[in-house]
């Protein structure tokens, strides 16, 4: 491969790639299309961004409708149960994924002539990663439940995902390459065919681990898709190749991260898990529905990032100044994008949650009205990792997301026995807030980010 960020592909797909590109930017209106003109660059980003956000909104619309059936269906105690085991097993996802997404589209943005060997490299890392992480989970959870044969089953189950999500290094190839759309349609293939199957599962009253082998399936077809779409995209994971001083440099960067996401999972599924200790399964049941209700939007601050990111990583080679005006308008647009979102869902929350979930519920209502508003920090903490891992600051990414997981398994401790899930509520959001802007303050380097953050806060901008 030459200095190109994408392959030389045969040209009968190229045409076919290009006809999907140029769809995104036909259905925008006239006046977006005449900025696009003559800026194939920004085309090709807002082709993949459409792209992404379509799979969102088929995963958010779909989603939300089958979920929504299958919490009815289960009830907020087995809910509970399946919600419980889908956090703990998070709480070691991190460790699975090496902390190598940013790190491996960063280097292929950088070195795209090292492709094969930087995705078979990472490949393999994710794999014995996923193996090692997936028994490490079952013995953590036979030493918390010892004899909850249900839980154990529902974490084993779900756990199995992480040694397929190696094949995610597919889809780190094609965001580097601003290609997600071959991504879009693997995943979403997988998603929908175990969406129909869950309905069924509905209909036939199906038992609670079916519903986590439902989970377990998706994982692996749409592992099978990433294989085709890579192949279809005129690239074969036959040329990948391992080198171990690769694994080495990747790992030395990465491990940070890995402590990062470890930490970042902590405080974003700890409260799921200590309310199941502190309270019970009904009222994790309960808090999850509000949880979800919220995460459904955190698509939104991924695909703009995913779609943006290599385009930051080359402004800082070339430009400081650019460097810092595109993050700066990343922040704007990701804090009035939480704006738009958590103003309209405060104010109808306790209707939503009785409408889609029914009275069983209800008391999620005023958790959405208070947890929605973490959106605006999850969105900058997000954007603000485009600028940590840009600089290679992955340790201060490390300590930064610690003390907040720390703040948040601290006042979980405090809250949820005098509040249940409300407390669980109000210490997320603390540990947001701290982790992604309070901390800026702290340590004098990022004082500069949280001037920009605190702009975007009160300021914040759509374009």
């Amino acid at each position: 491969m030459t200095g190109s960020s994408r392959d030389i592909i045969h040209p009968e797909k190229d045409v076919i790639e290009n006809l999907m590109n140029e769809f995104w930017i036909k259905i925008l209106p006239p006046i977006f299309r005449q900025k696009l003109e003559g800026r194939p660059y920004l085309q090709n980003v807002v082709s993949n961004t459409g792209w992404l956000f379509a799979e969102k909104m088929v995963r958010m619309g779909v989603g939300l409708f089958v979920g929504v059936w299958v919490a009815r269906f289960l009830g907020p105690e087995q809910f509970g149960y399946l919600s419980f085991a889908l956090a703990f097993v998070s709480l070691f996802s991190a460790i699975a994924g090496l902390g190598l997404d940013g790190i491996v589209i960063r280097d292929l943005v950088r070195e795209p002539s090292r492709r094969d060997e930087i995705l078979g490299t990472a490949f393999l890392m994710k794999f014995l990663g996923g193996g090692v992480t997936f028994l490490a989970t079952l013995a953590a959870i036979r030493l918390l439940r010892p004899g909850d044969a249900l839980s154990f089953s529902l974490v084993g189950i779900t756990a199995a995902g992480m040694i397929f999500s190696a094949f995610d290094t597919i889809d780190f190839a094609f965001q580097a390459q601003v290609r997600s759309k071959f991504s879009v349609f693997a995943k979403s293939s997988a998603f929908l065919i175990v969406s129909i199957v869950k309905i069924v599962m509905i209909f036939m009253k199906s038992s609670l681990v079916a519903f986590a082998c439902a989970g377990l399936a998706e994982i692996v077809i749409g592992s099978a898709g990433m294989i085709a779409a890579y192949r279809v995209s005129g690239q074969h994971i036959r040329m990948w190749r391992n080198d171990i001083p690769c694994a080495k440099r990747m790992f030395r960067d990465s491990w940070p991260l890995i402590l990062s996401g470890i930490a970042i999972m902590v405080y974003m599924r700890i409260d799921q898990v200590m309310i199941g200790e502190m309270v019970g399964a009904e009222e994790v049941g309960i808090y999850s529905v509000a949880v979800l209700l919220v995460e459904a939007w955190y698509f939104l601050p991924m695909i703009v990032v995913s779609s943006v990111f290599p385009s930051i990583v080359e402004a800082w080679e070339s430009d400081e100044q650019v460097f810092y005006e595109r993050l700066q308008k990343l922040y704007n647009f990701l804090a009035f994008m939480a704006y738009a979102i958590a103003i309209p869902v405060t104010v109808i929350s306790s209707w939503a949650i009785n409408t889609l979930y029914g009275s069983a519920y209800i008391k999620a209502g005023p958790m959405l009205a208070v947890l929605i508003w973490s959106l605006l920090f999850t969105n900058l903490g997000v954007a603000r990792s485009t600028f940590l891992t840009t600089m290679n600051w992955t340790k201060v990414h490390f300590l930064t997301v610690a003390i907040g997981a720390l703040i948040n398994v601290l006042l979980n401790y405090v809250l949820i026995p005098k509040y249940g899930g409300m407390g669980a509520v109000i210490a997320s959001c603390v540990a947001y807030w701290f982790s992604s802007h309070g901390a800026c303050f702290v340590y004098k380097p990022l004082h500069r980010t949280g001037l920009m953050l605190t702009k975007a806060i009160v300021y914040p901008k759509f374009i």
